[in-house]
């Protein structure tokens, strides 16, 4: 074999740093653990407040050591392999978006006293009521304003065309009403964009019905403070032109003096001092240049020598201690707190010229000393006005990139506009600085050295890499439109509780053990050599999954059991071709490489089609989609290079003595197993036609009549925090409420092991009192059914073998509307891939169009089994997990297919003047064996799954189930017959034409 050393050269690399990469995830799920362990009282409860205490006291501290090399749990955490929401839980957050900002953002922010007085006493009183903003400051504004219209203050000339003086109030208010629910709108899906790009996989997210609060559930984040700052940053971005100490300083010296003079009097200066050693949560960060002290800050030392003989550097007033003589001004960290007082005070700010506005930094530098220091930078006001000369909405594109010392930074594209302002700004500002300002912290304040033309612009600064790629996100997805704030915060468990997991897990483990044995008495030595790829297809996805830190979720072990069945059918393929070339003659070697070669084309076919599916499903689709496309072009990948390259080399090694050697491919029995067939599948098309025809119309029309059961995923429903007084196990209460009453139902920890969060679809169309009151009812019976607990109202008494209510919300769905979009798009657009390769691949358009009917045939099959089997009363959720089911399907199918076709191509460019109905029919039973053998090994794993997984699982093996078998069907009996029917005109043509009717 040529390239062996290459090969195994590879292999070693990616198996060394995929042990590697997979070892972080060990030592993390040992310090997790730890922390449950910790967290867990006498009871058995879990309290995951307390279990996130005790992970974060360990957050920045080694907990690995690899060759000498110290890991802080945080770098084990972004290293390790990452599970998805459904699988590990993560972090719940309820932010609400305010529409106080929004209503003063209408009037235009005017500084009428009534006004304003009627916004607090609205922001107050929403603290408590379940009315509306919008409400409650219409009935302040009628107490502080009696008879008095709204338009005086909302007829602005930016509302001019929708508000008039002569607008009535209810008119002005409708139009509050929209902005804010527009508001709320966008804020929801700026905030899911930037989830989508903060790398967690498969969020949560949720708008609370008649609020403006959004939920969110985010899967194993762990860094707490940095969720905080990606939901609630505004990201209100502006450019501004900064001040010279020269022009400014003289007012800077006149509030120290003053200040000095105050503190001299009062004789308070050491209370001051002890208060500057705080630290200032307001402050922020900066990168600022570190200068000298200069000779103000001595002769300010000796001035206050007079007020304290002890001279330490809290005498000195912190607004002069490092103020830099020609540049700026930059103070130690510690003293943020007393300058932001002194700043603050009406009496300081009065020296100030009206035309400034000091903004500091948003994250410190060391100075030579080490002391951590903060520059405060002088922002210039045009005219007093807080309108930045360049705002943040002209950016049109924003990503992480290197600045020229290759650290990182953020660089944006302006649009036309923006191109044309900065280019003013940059040419009048030449030899001065520009602030780039976000959320009123200066990032950075870059020398302008020209005019910058083209509106390319950098944010450079002290960032980390996740700093860099968190504010790109941020400025790429774009400003809230108004401010959100975290009104409630919590661990939650996963949507599939541990014991489900446990019954998954064993079951596919189970499943594929089978597998093993059965490849290895199929097959003999072959299988064995299978079933090394096999493991190393596993082993890699899981490595590579670890390295790119892609979360792994119940979509992408969809993934995997796809890539399972394509890393043995290429297998099984190879084995199948050489067991033929032995059977007329062929020696072993010989046999060998033919073997290899003649099935290197269909496995490359099959690869290719499926792996197209998956980028284009990553390019286009969001949600599952997406997580099911990385880890299918991962698994694809890894399962080529193994069942291609790695069993070449294996296979290479034990045949060394060449056509002597005892490597064998099939056990005795198996020999001749599924050879010479000659069964006629084409006459029985129309059969067939007919039979999956009349399937999917009966199970279409019971869905149509009684509706198919979505999950709550897709409609959205009412949520119930339930207290109990032990833990109780989350999938067991699932599937007996889902038999207590209609509609779906999740259920997951929430806070600890004893509470949980029951959500239910049921009645979910219906929005009364009644309504509400009927399923909170029904929630209470069906837990005190399925537990045996009795209700208490009080959740402070809650005893033994009781629970309680604490909390109640409806939610809408978490898979919105565009996401269905942007699935049915991406659907859309890899059946147009497929279509093209097949073309370009068979050079007919007939195999084409074969192959896309026979998909279509299959997701419409699995989704008639669900409806069919719900009308015998086994009723399956659909649900994210089934959508990845439908994918897994099809791309099984469509390898299934394929395999067919290019037996066919091959024996169409061999057959002479062969019939064409009898080149297909000879394809379809060369290639039955492994077509059957495929179907066989990967269904011992779906139908292990099936039965023995568990009732949470069921649904989602069942669709693997049906969509397998249904697969092979097709690739039979609607694919290839298809193409034999788009054929018509050529098989008219061929001599003999009544024999070929008749073998039709």
């Amino acid at each position: 074999m040529q390239n062996k050393g290459v090969i195994v050269f590879l292999t070693v690399i990616i198996t060394a740093l995929c042990l590697y990469y997979l070892s972080f995830t060990l030592v993390s799920n040992g310090v997790q653990q730890k922390a449950t362990e910790y967290a867990t009282d006498a009871s058995g409860n879990v309290d995951f407040a307390k279990r996130r205490a005790y992970l974060d006291s360990v957050w920045r501290q080694p907990v690995y050591n690899f060759l000498g090399a110290d890991f802080t749990y945080q770098e084990v955490k972004e290293t390790e392999l990452g599970l998805g929401l459904d699988l590990q839980g993560g972090m719940h957050v309820t932010l609400e978006v305010s529409p106080v900002e929004i209503v003063k953002g209408i009037a235009g922010n005017p500084k009428d006293e009534a006004f304003n007085k009627s916004v607090d006493e609205a922001r107050e009183e929403a603290k408590t009521s379940n009315a509306k903003f919008v409400d409650l400051f219409y009935a302040s504004w009628q107490r502080n304003n009696p008879g008095k219209s709204l338009s005086s203050i909302f007829a602005t000339a930016a509302n001019r065309g929708r508000i008039s003086l002569e607008s009535s109030d209810s008119d002005i208010l409708a139009i509050i009403d929209t902005e804010v629910e527009n508001a709320i709108d966008r804020s929801f899906n700026i905030l899911r964009t930037r989830i989508d790009r903060f790398g967690t996989s498969q969020p949560n997210i949720q708008r609370i019905a008649g609020s403006g609060r959004i939920q969110i559930e985010l899967p194993g984040a762990d860094n707490q403070e940095r969720v905080r700052n990606l939901l609630q940053g505004v990201a209100k971005l502006q450019f501004w032109e900064v001040l010279e100490l020269n022009e400014y300083g003289g007012a800077i010296e006149t509030i120290n003096t003053t200040w000095v003079a105050d503190q001299k009097a009062s004789k308070s200066t050491s209370t001051v001092a002890a208060d500057s050693t705080a630290s200032d949560s307001t402050a922020g960060d900066s990168t600022a240049v570190v200068s000298p002290e200069d000779s103000l800050r001595n002769a300010l030392e000796k001035q206050l020598e007079q007020i304290d003989p002890t001279n330490s550097t809290g005498t000195v007033s912190p607004l002069i201690t490092l103020m830099k003589a020609n540049y700026g001004l930059v103070y130690d960290v510690r003293d943020t707190v007393i300058i932001n007082r002194i700043l603050k005070n009406e009496r300081y700010k009065s020296f100030l010229p009206r035309d400034l506005k000091l903004l500091w930094g948003v994250k410190p530098t060391t100075a030579e000393d080490g002391t951590e220091v903060l520059e405060l930078y002088a922002i210039k006001l045009n005219k007093g006005s807080d309108q930045a000369p360049l705002e943040g909405d002209v950016v049109t594109d924003a990503r992480q990139t290197l600045d020229q010392t290759s650290r990182p930074a953020v660089s944006m594209q302006m649009n036309a506009e923006g191109a044309r302002k900065w280019r003013k700004l940059t040419s009048e500002n030449v030899g001065r600085r520009i602030a780039v300002v976000l959320d009123d912290y200066v990032y950075t304040a870059p020398m302008v050295n020209g005019e910058i033309p083209n509106g390319q612009s950098e944010i450079s600064g002290n960032f980390t890499l996740l700093e860099a790629q968190d504010l790109a996100n941020i400025l790429k997805s774009g400003s809230l439109p108004a401010p959100t704030q975290i009104v409630e915060e919590s661990i939650i468990g996963p949507t599939l509780g541990k014991e489900a997991q446990s019954q998954g897990i064993i079951s596919m483990i189970a499943g594929l053990v089978l597998v093993v044995l059965f490849m290895a008495a199929y097959y003999s030595k072959g299988g064995l050599v299978a079933i090394a790829a096999l493991v190393f297809n596993i082993f890699f996805i899981l490595g590579i999954l670890a390295q790119l830190g892609t979360a792994l979720t119940l979509p992408g072990i969809a993934g995997i059991v796809l890539t399972i069945g394509m890393s043995i059918d290429a297998n099984v393929l190879i084995f199948e071709r050489i067991k033929e070339e032995l059977r007329n003659g062929v020696g072993l070697m010989a046999s060998i490489q033919a073997g290899y070669s003649k099935a290197f084309s269909a496995i490359l076919d099959g690869n290719v089609t499926t792996f197209l599916t998956g980028a284009i499903l990553y390019a286009l689709g969001q949600g599952p989609v997406k997580g099911f496309a990385i880890v299918l072009m991962i698994g694809i990948a890894c399962s080529f290079f193994s069942s291609v390259f790695i069993t070449r080399v294996i296979v290479s090694w034990m045949t060394k003595k060449g056509d002597k050697s005892t490597i064998n491919f099939s056990a005795p029995f198996a020999k001749n197993a599924l050879t010479s067939l000659n069964i006629d599948f084409l006459s029985k098309r129309k059969l067939a036609y007919t039979v999956s025809s009349t399937i999917i119309v009966i199970g279409l029309a019971i869905a149509a009549i009684n509706g198919l059961k979505f999950g709550v995923d897709f409609t959205g429903g009412r949520s119930y925090v339930v207290a109990f007084n032990e833990p109780v196990v989350p999938s067991d209460l699932k599937v007996g409420l889902d038999g207590e009453f209609d509609g779906s139902v999740e259920v997951k920890t929430y806070g600890a092991s004893n509470t949980l969060k029951v959500t239910t679809s049921y009645l979910i169309n219906e929005d009364d009192d009644a309504s509400n009151k009927e399923v909170e009812s029904k929630v209470k019976e069906g837990i005190a059914n399925v537990t045996g607990f009795t209700y208490v109202e009080n959740a402070e008494q809650i005893g033994d073998k009781q629970f309680s209510i604490t909390g109640s919300s409806k939610v809408g769905a978490t898979v919105a509307d565009d996401i269905k979009a942007s699935s049915a798009e991406a659907m859309i657009a890899a059946l147009i891939a497929i279509f093209l390769y097949i073309l370009l691949r068979f050079r007919k358009w007939q195999f084409s169009l074969g192959s896309i009917i026979a998909l279509v045939h299959d997701a419409l099959f699995v989704i008639a089994a669900f409806a069919i089997a719900s009308a015998f009363g086994a009723t399956f959720e659909i649900d994210q997990v089934f959508v990845a089911a439908i994918l897994t399907v099809i791309g099984y199918s469509i390898n299934d297919t394929v395999i067919v076709f290019d037996r066919i191509r091959e024996n169409l460019e061999n057959r002479g003047t062969g019939k064409l109905t009898k080149v297909f029919n000879d394809s379809i039973n060369q290639t039955l064996g492994r077509t059957l053998i495929t179907s066989f090994t990967t269904l011992i794993v779906v139908i292990v799954l099936l039965f023995f997984g568990g009732e949470v699982l069921r649904g989602f093996s069942f669709a693997l189930f049906v969509g397998i078998t249904v697969g092979t069907f097709s690739s039979i009996y609607i694919a290839t017959p298809v193409v034999v029917d788009l054929m018509k005109k050529e098989l008219e043509n061929e001599p003999a034409q009544k024999e070929v009717k008749k073998g039709a």
